[in-house]
């Protein structure tokens, strides 16, 4: 077994063993399992960044064995400079959210720590994939944990909103199913991705392609207008759910686009730009809007994450060096902030169960050390300066600006709604004087919850200040996905 597999099953196999405890009398045991696991799991990671080639663009630490003889189908694995940062960034938040859990979640502790950790490990599994089928198998497997995550332990509505996550992500799955079948069929009979990316592919039957990828990948996002899934199931979903599904589920769609959309289907990417701007830059800008007049402060981060993302397609479709690049970088810096946003509204609703921002007002006069790490969130929401929050949009805005004025122009002002949303959040909620009796006696965070943000918020501010080691991993790969997707593969 490589680093890879390591990364995969090591988190699965303790999933597992917690299922298989199965008492709550054991939940203190469970408890150090779980967080046993989850750093296990990120210390797996580590190395894959420490020995990781940057100028070479080739797949690195690859795995390959046949699986299935019949149809060919092979378990291999491999990374790139566009998919290694997302390994450990998904073994990261999985040990936040074990974490965050610890006094929190006192039901059913093993089947909620246990769901997380297999979840983990099949995320890194779709990053991972570089078999069509094992892909395909690792991306619809992530939907099972994460639906009783949320059907379990979510809200009131918490069936409805399983349901309807569930249903928008699969119809969308269903025709990738269709896509790879029928690339294996032109591919002479293999489900190597990388093979794909060398098909010489008709006109119609890229277009086609497209569309099916892009009805999985969109719907995942989710781009504007597949994206009404994601407000409810956040609302719904609890914290630990909350933070994994906008900090590392959201980024399986935009991995996809890189790895299957413009690699596979160059020409019609090329042809069908314009959608994708369009709908990203109404995703940037509208939903921007839609997230002000949000009451409900869950929703409002919901609605931010989906207008955050709308950056990640934008600077896909630009097709130049910086704007992938920088959609990349996006991906993972909102995979911390969107992560800390979550946890952070989870740390009041412990204590108020309320996510209404009117129940609330005053919170720092209570509350000071967590009102300072509230603060740094939200300034990294709105992109501020030297928070991970900046870098991504701002490499994105200047790579729009340089294909088009007016598209940059247009990207640029969803700054400021993210700046309007998210400040006005925080002084209806942290400023002035106690909102009500309730507020007035709030206590301050903990030791666990001061080292969760903590860990956070040292994420934030170090990918905020220095983004090389983020950027230079993923130059040469960015440089010849670009230069592939440039050359024409109509026969």
């Amino acid at each position: 077994m490589g680093l890879l597999s390591l990364a995969i099953w090591t988190p699965v196999l303790f999933g597992v063993v917690l299922l298989a405890l199965g008492r709550d009398d054991q939940a203190n045991v469970v408890r150090w399992i779980a967080l046993v696991g989850a750093l296990v799991g990120l210390a797996i990671t580590l190395p894959l960044y420490v020995g990781f080639v940057n100028d070479s663009a080739a797949m690195q630490f690859v795995e390959k064995a046949l699986w299935i003889e019949r149809f060919n189908i092979h378990y291999h694995l491999g990374v790139d400079g566009i998919s290694l940062w997302l390994i450990p960034l998904t073994a990261f938040i999985t040990f936040i959210v074990v974490v965050s859990a610890w006094e929190v979640i006192t039901e059913r502790v093993n089947q909620y720590m246990g769901a997380f950790l297999i979840l983990s490990g099949l995320m890194i599994g779709v990053f991972s994939a570089l078999d069509g089928m094992l892909f395909y198998v690792f991306f619809e497997a992530t939907l099972i944990p994460m639906y009783l995550i949320i059907g379990i332990w979510g809200g009131p509505n918490k069936i409805y909103a399983a349901f309807k996550f569930f249903l928008y992500t699969l119809l969308g799955s269903l025709l990738i199913l269709v896509a790879l079948v029928y690339l294996y069929n032109q591919s002479g009979g293999s489900f190597d991705i990388l093979t794909w990316h060398k098909l010489p592919l008709g006109s119609s039957a890229q277009t086609l392609l497209f569309f099916a990828f892009f009805a999985a990948f969109a719907v995942k996002v989710p781009m504007w207008p597949v994206h009404t899934w994601l407000p409810d199931v956040h609302v719904e979903a609890p914290t630990g759910g909350s933070a994994v599904l906008a900090a590392i589920m959201l980024k399986l769609g935009a991995y996809g686009f890189l790895r299957f959309s413009m690699p596979i289907t160059p020409d019609a990417s090329h042809e069908w730009a314009g959608l994708m701007v369009g709908l990203s830059l109404v995703a940037v800008l509208y939903v921007g809007l839609v997230a002000m007049v949000q009451q409900d402060m869950k929703k409002l981060v919901a609605y931010s994450s989906v207008a955050h993302m709308g950056f990640v397609t934008l600077g896909f479709f630009i097709f130049n060096d910086l704007g992938v690049s920088g959609a990349i970088v996006q991906m993972i810096a909102h995979g911390f902030v969107s992560a800390a946003m979550f946890l952070s509204i989870g740390v009041l609703y412990d204590r108020m169960h309320s996510r209404q921002i009117a129940d609330y007002g005053g919170v720092v006069n209570t509350m000071p050390k967590f009102a300072a790490f509230a603060l740094l969130f939200v300034m990294a929401n709105c992109g501020l300066p030297g928070t991970a929050g900046f870098v991504g949009e701002w490499m994105v805005i200047l790579a729009a600006v340089k294909a088009n004025f007016w598209v940059g122009a247009l990207a640029a002002t969803a700054l400021i709604f993210g700046a309007a949303y998210s400040l006005w959040m925080f002084k209806r909620v942290y400023l002035g004087e106690p909102g009500n009796a309730h507020v007035k006696e709030l206590v301050d965070i903990n030791a666990r919850e001061f080292f969760m943000l903590s860990l956070l918020a040292l994420a934030v501010l170090a990918m905020g200040v220095y983004p090389k080691p983020f950027t230079d991993v993923m130059n040469t790969s960015v440089a010849q996905l670009l230069q592939h997707v440039a050359v024409s593969k109509l026969p």
